[in-house]
């Protein structure tokens, strides 16, 4: 009888022992909840061998007097905030929908959308969608298309219908699971009718045209808000300085000047839309195309603040217009992943470097990467790149998921950082690899994601309060740790 209790004894602990020391991925683990215990310090890592995927740390991480003198500091002040967070996710285009709404189940459907838009899974709270077609759309369409020989400056025959499709059922479903998400509309280009061109590929916007065109804008908010979704941010257009293959338009900063302030904006005040205007939308590089539209006393008073994609430049540029703009918002709109960079390590290094916490360092309020979803075939394309990659995969045979590394990129931020958190202060006394960024949550409680962009292994200590921690990291490895601050 002693020998079976004994033996039962040992089994129970043993079962305990595993229960404790298993790892917890991102898409099995359930709601994040901060700890009321503002002495305990959660983690959760990802690190480039994939040996970790956002699991989270259940070894506990305590706050101590300070006694961080041996190793590197971080060094936290949460009573210097700068720019409120709006959020983090990526585009739904019109492929994504498509792969989403027509190559799931619907339980796989909703299954994918509760660990997208969740707290439950990764959290995204913001989405870009496109405004007619893109290069990830099933085809060219705008929503309103007539001939080119007519006119119809009443926009009479505008209709969403494209969209109904795939864009709008997804997106209820998204509403329907965060009402609170934030939605930025982009052209890539107008209707026909209105161009230069009088296709759906490059060309001008016709100065007749500015006027409906501002309607355009209006009809297309009005629209989605009778669908129950609302259109948070409107960019005028997306990289107008690149005349593409797939639907495009260029556009100058002095024309994107003269529409805002004499067409645009008086059409959003005449009828109370109160969606943001977000000009350029374009690559890092030309911080002088927004700085010029925003030197237009006239334009600027319509403008919510400008829009950045990565593919050229660097990000510290955005910090270029935040200084000749202070009063202005930055924003991240697109970067995306593809087959030309395929190794996992290297791109949650680059990504979580240069977005997470470069882009936010530089003052974005938000970070958005490209398509939600795409095919095994890196599609549906129209036109556009053929090898991008999604956030997610979606197998249109089998309805499998993978989740790509962009997915464990915004993880770390998405999950942790709520709409509505500060940036705020964090510092090194020590010079090392480290790159980091912190917020402060609406509910108190710190977010700060750390990168280790170095070859070796770091350890490194988090001051705040007249406290710290200690923590250590992968070379290559990325962190979210989550606090509760002392009260004051």
């Amino acid at each position: 009888m002693l020998r079976t209790l004994l033996l039962f004894f040992h089994l129970i602990l043993f079962c305990l022992l595993l229960t404790y020391c298993k790892p917890v991925s991102e898409h099995q683990s359930g709601e994040s909840a901060v700890s009321t215990d503002s002495s305990l310090v959660e983690a959760w890592v990802t690190y480039g061998d994939q040996s970790a995927l956002l699991e989270r740390q259940n070894q506990p991480i305590h706050f101590q007097q300070d006694t961080s003198k041996a190793t590197p500091v971080i060094m936290v002040d949460a009573s210097q905030k700068f720019q409120q967070m709006e959020g983090f996710g990526a585009s739904l285009t019109g492929s994504s929908a498509f792969v989403i709404n027509q190559k799931l189940s619907s339980s796989q459907r909703k299954e994918l959308l509760q660990e997208l838009f969740t707290s439950q899974g990764i959290n995204l709270s913001y989405i870009r969608m496109t405004i007619g077609a893109s290069d990830f759309s099933l085809s060219n369409y705008t929503y309103h298309d007539i001939d080119t020989s007519l006119k119809d400056p009443e926009l009479e025959k505008f209709s969403i219908e494209p969209d109904q499709e795939d864009v709008v059922p997804v997106l209820k479903d998204i509403f329907d699971l965060q009402p609170s998400i934030k939605l930025m509309g982009t052209p890539w280009s107008p209707p026909s009718w209105m161009k230069s061109s009088k296709n759906f590929i490059g060309g001008k916007l016709l100065p007749e045209a500015y006027d409906a065109y501002a309607s355009y804008f209006v009809k297309y908010i009005q629209a989605f808000a009778s669908e129950g979704i609302t259109v948070d941010a409107v960019t005028i257009q997306n990289e107008p300085q690149f005349e593409a293959r797939y639907p495009s338009l260029l556009m100058s900063a002095a024309e994107q000047a003269q529409f805002i302030k004499n067409h645009l904006g008086p059409a959003f005040s005449k009828n109370k839309i109160n969606s943001k205007i977000v000009v350029y939308d374009h690559n890092w590089d030309t911080p002088q195309y927004p700085i010029e539209i925003m030197n237009d006393a006239e334009a600027k008073k319509y403008v919510a603040g400008s829009a950045f994609h990565c593919y050229a430049g660097k990000v510290e540029d955005m910090s270029k217009v935040h200084e000749a703009h202070p009063d202005k918002g930055l924003y991240f709109t697109e970067c995306s992943g593809g087959e030309w960079a395929p190794v996992f390590g290297d791109n949650l290094k680059w990504s979580v470097g240069n977005l997470i916490i470069g882009a936010t360092r530089n003052w974005s309020k938000n970070v958005l990467l490209w398509n939600l979803a795409l095919d095994e075939n890196h599609g549906p394309t129209n036109r556009g790149c053929m090898d991008c990659r999604g956030v997610v995969t979606v197998n249109s045979k089998t309805g499998d998921i993978t989740r790509n590394v962009e997915y464990y990129i915004l993880g770390h931020a998405s999950k942790f950082i709520k709409p509505g958190a500060y940036r705020i202060a964090s510092t090194e006394k020590t010079a090392n690899a480290l790159q980091h960024v912190v917020f402060l949550n609406p509910d108190g409680s710190r977010a700060m994601i750390v990168l280790n962009s170095g070859t070796t292994y770091q350890t490194f200590h988090v001051q705040e309060q007249g406290r710290s921690f200690p923590f250590s990291l992968k070379a290559g490895g990325v962190a979210t740790l989550v606090w509760r601050g002392l009260k004051s």
